[in-house]
């Protein structure tokens, strides 16, 4: 098995450990930055979407491979900036104004990294003007809405609203969800996307982005 099989193994696995080796060896092998981030890190990340997505494994098995994939990261990340590889652009994450609740948006921001992207993760309680001025300020692709209350999901009309209002080209999309939120309601408000969970939102923004 060549090295970039053993690094994206060792992933699902959560073997942070094993993972920061060999992403190093992988490097002194002279493997490309891109190729180690795109067949290993990043193909690990995908199996892992993959069998959450169908109950093969449970989320503290995500939260390992996540902690092996940043592991990864911290060799990859440095060189990554010297030579100005990027990954997928920049995600803007946070629950709408109001809400508190955050464990599904941080499983979000998880997936998110894992899936190659810098996340900007705002938290808790964030107004509209906020998401808006730091997707723009950062250059940010997507905003992720998340709200867990029936009174807090008309914030993210209110918050896709205002983004409209100063984003006059469209270039950040938007997408919405928290166990309130459906699909219908998504389209009600104008929202870009709408996933149920983390693995989903993946993948609705990486085929938004692909449009």
């Amino acid at each position: 098995m060549d090295v970039l099989n053993i690094i994206s193994e060792d992933l699902q696995s959560g073997n942070a450990e094993s993972v920061n080796q060999k992403v190093q060896q992988a490097l002194d092998e002279g493997i490309d930055l891109k190729t180690i981030l795109d067949d290993a890190l990043i193909a690990g990340m995908n199996e892992i979407g993959k069998k959450f997505r169908s109950h093969e494994i449970f989320l503290p098995d995500v939260l390992l491979a996540a902690r092996a994939m940043q592991a990864g990261m911290d060799i990859l990340k440095p060189l990554m900036e010297e030579s100005s590889v990027s990954g997928k652009g920049k995600a803007v994450i946070g629950a709408v104004k109001g809400d508190l609740h955050d464990i599904g948006k941080n499983l979000v921001g998880i997936m998110l990294k894992g899936a190659g992207y810098e996340v900007i993760d705002l938290g808790k309680d964030v107004s509209p003007e906020k998401f808006a001025q730091v997707a723009m300020d950062e250059n940010a692709r997507v905003i992720g809405l998340s709200a867990l209350l029936t009174t807090t999901m008309p914030m993210m009309k209110e918050t896709i609203e205002h983004l409209r209002s100063v984003d006059k080209e469209g270039k950040i999309k938007v997408i919405i969800g928290g166990a309130p939120t459906t699909p219908e309601f998504a389209k009600d408000i104008r929202a870009d996307a709408y996933a149920y969970d983390a693995v989903s939102a993946v993948d609705r923004i990486e085929s938004l982005l692909s449009e």
